[in-house]
């Protein structure tokens, strides 16, 4: 799969193009895009690009001349859904960190650790797979995670991501403005995968990521939104909910694994 690079293409229109074909532009933040704005020039290479029999991912990146002499990356994932009947389903991503467009490469489905396809006729009883699978997923999503190691925090523009994390759930129990307002003050964050895991389940595939980003305040304390990624919808979308206690999370997990 290759992105076709239109080397005639002005930087503008690329750029244009490139926020437009995106699911996730509207998580950039806002400075970044306002610097887009003074381009004069750039340059769009392959990174890297895996492919297996149901699922392709590429990794480009993005290199813009601002104005001022400064230079400005984005990292662009493309990839395919991975369900079955939608090789050609092609998505597009965009991050302004390699490391944040890998760790999005790790959500989609073939990244799971131990995912097994149940295949049909695999089994007598077409009920016991689903409900064995289903009472495995039940009993991982509430299992305690192992004892973490200490967070190492970055400096790099922590309230704002902060922002983003709260902007994008959809949960109607998320944290409220309080959180927010004390997140304002948060100058440096850790994020840690605690739990991820992918099953075969009722006959369709629901994943579930679980998150903490933890942030360090400037008053000296430290705090932690929790945030699920999870495929148990009716249309098998990713959905983002955040949570500020871990229990509460492993909660909402459990019970969107009940529900589906």
């Amino acid at each position: 799969m290759n992105d076709p690079i239109d080397l005639h293409e002005t930087t503008g229109t690329q750029i244009a193009r490139l926020l437009g074909r995106a699911l996730n532009s509207f998580d950039l933040p806002d400075a970044t895009v306002e610097r887009l704005d003074s381009a004069l020039a750039h340059d769009s290479s392959l990174h890297s690009s895996h492919h297996t029999a149901r699922l392709h991912r590429s990794l480009y990146r993005h290199t813009y001349l601002l104005a001022d002499g400064s230079p400005l990356t984005l990292w662009e994932l493309v990839h395919t859904t991975g369900a079955p009947g939608a090789e050609g389903a092609e998505q597009r991503e965009l991050y302004e960190e390699e490391t944040e467009a890998r760790l999005a490469a790790s959500r989609l489905p073939a990244g799971f650790p131990g995912f097994a396809e149940n295949r049909p006729g695999s089994f007598d009883d077409g009920l016991s797979p689903d409900l064995d699978t289903g009472l495995e997923l039940l009993a991982s999503l509430m299992a305690p995670a192992p004892e973490p190691l200490p967070p190492v925090y970055v400096l790099d523009d922590s309230a704002d991501h902060a922002r983003r994390v709260l902007r994008r759930a959809e949960n109607r129990d998320r944290p409220g403005e309080q959180t927010a307002r004390r997140l304002r003050s948060a100058f440096a964050h850790h994020i840690t995968q605690v739990f991820g895991r992918q099953y075969r389940v009722g006959g369709k595939d629901a994943g579930f990521t679980l998150y903490e980003h933890a942030f360090l305040l400037l008053d000296g304390t430290e705090t932690s939104l929790w945030e699920i990624e999870h495929t148990a919808t009716p249309d098998g979308r990713h959905m983002c909910e955040v949570y500020e206690r871990e229990g509460a999370a492993r909660q909402a997990m459990e019970l969107r694994a009940r529900v589906r």
